[in-house]
């Protein structure tokens, strides 16, 4: 049989990477409901926590896109970035201006993050309605995943897995293999962010992002420690907002 007629293994398929990626992430997923879900309960039914809450309140709308840029980078890319690196989870970056580059990006994830969730207040409330809960977790997404963070997210990996080097990324370029990594990202991350937006969207406004911030923190350390147990190095995931 000519070699090109035959199938690919089930784990070389881009159907078997997603489904691999989904378990991956499913039980990384499961402990951050969890933890998720312990926040938002002890914000609205134990008073005791409220005084915390209302300080992280506090900071955010005072100081606004500041706060979502300084918060988004420490949470997203500097807890991250030095977990992988000193711990061997990932080859993540050959030098300290990696890690600036690294860090910038959530920076700059954290700006457009917080818009969009502005964005989303202004079009469908700040309640916490089931309706305007389900409005925004579709929005989120299968709109704004789709069009912008899973692409970005690709980009940006695909430029650093070629140590962000741009000469480097333009030999390595392929646009069959970076729609699939796309579509990998995107698919196999909603089993996670699909619940977790829902949980973060439960929350006023000025605690999105900071729920957010440590979803999204939980979710690369976790990734990457179930990932090293079965042997495989770990990729950050997509960021979905």
């Amino acid at each position: 049989m000519n070699e090109r007629m035959k199938a690919k293994p089930a784990n070389e398929t881009l159907n078997g990477r997603i489904l691999a990626a989904m378990r991956m992430n499913l039980l990384p997923g499961f402990i951050l409901w969890c933890i998720g879900l312990a926040l938002v309960c002890s914000y609205y039914f134990w008073t005791e926590t409220r005084p915390a809450f209302e300080k992280v309140i506090q900071w955010k709308m005072q100081y606004g896109y500041v706060y979502s840029a300084l918060s988004t980078a420490f949470f997203g890319g500097a807890i991250p970035y030095f977990y992988l690196r000193w711990s061997g989870a990932e080859r993540i970056g050959l030098h300290w201006g990696h890690g600036v580059l690294f860090i910038s990006y959530w920076a700059l994830r954290g700006l457009d993050v917080d818009a969009f969730y502005r964005l989303q207040a202004w079009f469908f409330g700040s309640d916490n309605h089931w309706q305007t809960i389900v409005k925004k977790v579709l929005v989120d997404q299968f709109v704004y995943c789709i069009l912008w963070a899973s692409p970005v997210t690709a980009f940006f990996y695909e430029w650093k897995e070629a140590d962000f080097s741009l000469s480097q990324w333009r030999r390595q370029w392929n646009s069959s293999s970076l729609l699939d990594k796309i579509i990998v990202f995107m698919v196999s991350t909603w089993i996670v962010w699909i619940p977790a937006t829902a949980i973060v969207y439960s929350l006023p406004l000025p605690l999105q992002i900071p729920l957010f911030n440590l979803t999204l923190c939980f979710f690369v350390l976790l990734v990457s420690v179930f990932s090293r147990k079965n042997g495989n190095p770990s990729r950050p995931p997509a960021e979905e907002a």
